[in-house]
């Protein structure tokens, strides 16, 4: 393994990764150059290069992924689902296999892979199957120029800030075979289960000692001591008050009645929770009929990758009631890629979480957001629709729900009849024992920023 102080190659496939590991202060005053490498547009680069010292940027290569790479890839990914659900008893960790929807050819590519994945039982499979996928990397032309680019950039240390990065593997693989450490991030805490661990690293950050027991679990050839937990730092920014602006201006920017109460309503992307407009309408509807709309205004904050305009006819419908308050990102509908935070929307977030009285949502990590400063989330336990392929019912028996020590964590709002009644109580009684929750899924929610820098 190189040991030499070379310069450290920074992959951030995503947004919230630029958030998280570009914002915070995990290379903020790094003594080895940063060199980024990027499929970045101009604006979010400019973004970026205002709170981050980079060395200098590297557009990836293009990839294209050969047919033999993507049915290793994608029958690795069904018959570790399978595995793991039979593991852990759970039938729900079959939802995270998805048949893509396109032509002939692609129908007829994931019905082999399914079929193929019939006769894989046994764990020695799959581990069979890993070492040749990565074979297969190893014969892409895109392999052979990552190779040439590690050494010419003097890299001596590649960091990524997503496991399941569709062109990390390659890189990762290009790095071991010259001998450059290597780290990948679990991306969050839910992710293990879901059998999307692409990348083959020399080590692992994970948030917490239960995540690492789970990595151990579902990935048992993985060496103990490679596994680091170092928390994620998306936390700290709720510990800096720079990142907080006052109540006060926080409502003449939003128009915000400071005489009333505020409760979030954090939505998903479409394919994680596709009723979100229908359950926004309901509990819109709920406090108006119930009257609380004279004492209590929504706030709205849709997910930051969500650019449909799904949300619009319920919004107008209460304009008195519903305060859209959308993520601060840099949108491009076009470009995937040009999809990204500013860091305005960090200080967005976390004034959102300490003004709002209560946070509602299905199922989602904003209730530890929110817990930051002690306020009550309300996950939403009932279905809006009749819907064959989706039910809340589904969604908290996921595996990550596992890990919630005892349901008084958050409160449930588990029919239509109910929503504001579970509201008033939520906003009377505040307290949770969300805490508890988080000390098992997060550890040291302030120096994790720290240490990963002693890692890296």
């Amino acid at each position: 393994m190189v040991t030499k102080n070379g310069n450290v190659l920074l992959m951030v496939p995503d947004g919230t990764g630029i958030k998280n590991y570009l914002y915070s202060k995990v290379f903020q005053d790094s003594d080895r150059p940063i060199i980024l490498f990027h499929n970045f547009d101009a604006d979010t680069l400019r973004q970026i290069k205002q709170h981050l010292t980079i060395e200098r940027d590297v557009v990836i290569p293009s990839y294209h992924e050969s047919l033999k790479e993507r049915w290793y890839r994608e029958l690795i990914h069904v018959a570790r689902i399978k595995y793991n659900a039979r593991i852990t008893k759970n039938p729900t960790l079959l939802k995270f296999w998805k048949k893509k929807k396109g032509g002939l050819k692609k129908n007829l590519f994931y019905r082999s892979v399914a079929r193929a994945s019939r006769g894989i039982r046994s764990y020695q499979k799959i581990q069979s199957l890993e070492k040749k996928y990565q074979a297969a990397l190893r014969k892409n032309t895109f392999y052979t120029q990552v190779t040439q680019l590690l050494k010419e950039e003097d890299i001596t240390s590649v960091f990524c800030t997503h496991q399941r990065a569709l062109k990390a593997p390659t890189v990762f693989a290009a790095a071991k075979d010259i001998s450059i450490k290597t780290t990948a991030v679990i991306y969050s805490w839910d992710n293990i289960p879901k059998a999307r661990l692409a990348l083959r690293a020399d080590q692992y950050l994970v948030w917490s000692k239960h995540m690492k027991k789970e990595l151990l679990y579902f990935y048992p050839e993985l060496p103990a001591e490679s596994i680091h937990v170092t928390g994620t730092p998306q936390f700290e920014f709720y510990y800096d008050p720079n990142n907080l602006v006052s109540k006060e201006d926080f409502a003449a920017t939003y128009q915000l009645d400071l005489q009333k109460q505020w409760i979030c309503f954090s939505g998903d992307d479409v394919g994680t929770s596709p009723h979100d407009p229908q359950y926004l309408a309901d509990i819109a509807a709920a406090l108006t009929e119930a009257g609380m709309d004279r004492e209590v205004q929504l706030l709205f904050r849709r997910c930051p990758v969500d650019v449909s305009g799904r949300y619009d006819a319920v919004v107008a419908k209460y304009p008195d009631l519903i305060i859209d308050m959308p993520p601060l990102w840099n949108f491009n509908k076009k470009v995937w890629t040009a999809v990204y935070p500013t860091y305005e929307d960090v200080c967005l977030l976390v004034s959102l979480a300490k003004h709002a009285d209560a946070v509602i949502n299905v199922g989602s990590t904003m209730a530890f957001d929110f817990g930051m400063f002690q306020k009550p989330c309300i996950y939403i336990n009932y279905d809006a629709v009749e819907d064959p392929a989706w039910s809340t019912e589904t969604i908290y028996q996921y595996q990550h729900f596992r890990s919630m020590p005892s349901p008084d964590a958050v409160y449930w709002m588990n029919d239509k009849e109910h929503i504001a009644t579970i509201i008033k109580k939520a906003l009377a009684q505040p307290q949770t024992s969300i805490d508890s929750w988080f000390e098992v899924v997060v550890n040291h929610p302030k120096e994790a920023s720290q240490n990963i820098k002693k890692l890296l």
